[in-house]
């Protein structure tokens, strides 16, 4: 196991047949913060880092059948203060919201959208803390 716990330790990696509007759309949707972007010599993005919080995803273009590393659409979950501002912003981007703000039973108040290639993005309070190993 990693010994720098200032640093995320897992990072959730996304394959987009855009992923240039993938980045952009997050932004604006989600308000990620894009960072570092590198691109193969055909302009095609092979590794793209976005920042949210102290947590980080990261993403390229998609590789095509066969890859090992294009597996689909996923689901993902993102820690939000509060999830009904968030909620109006994702829905003013046009996210299409396949959960509206719920309070759950385990205490956190959570919605869910689906980005323009399939993948679900879930946002709510409920934030646990890592067992110490």
């Amino acid at each position: 196991m990693p010994t720098d716990t200032t640093r995320p330790s897992v990072y959730p990696v996304l394959a987009y047949d855009d992923a240039d509007a993938a980045i952009s759309w997050l932004s604006d949707a989600f308000g990620f913060v894009p960072g570092e972007v590198t691109r193969d010599d055909g302009g095609r993005i092979v590794h793209a880092t976005l920042t949210w919080a102290n947590g980080m995803v990261m993403l390229s273009q998609s590789r095509g059948a066969g890859s090992p590393f294009d597996l689909g659409p996923v689901c993902l979950y993102l820690v939000v203060d509060d999830p009904d501002t968030h909620f109006d912003r994702a829905r003013a981007a046009g996210a299409d919201v396949v959960m509206e703000p719920t309070d759950q039973p385990y205490g956190s108040r959570e919605y869910a959208a689906r980005d323009p290639e399939g993948n679900v993005w879930c946002f709510g309070t409920y934030q646990p803390a890592p067992v110490a190993s």
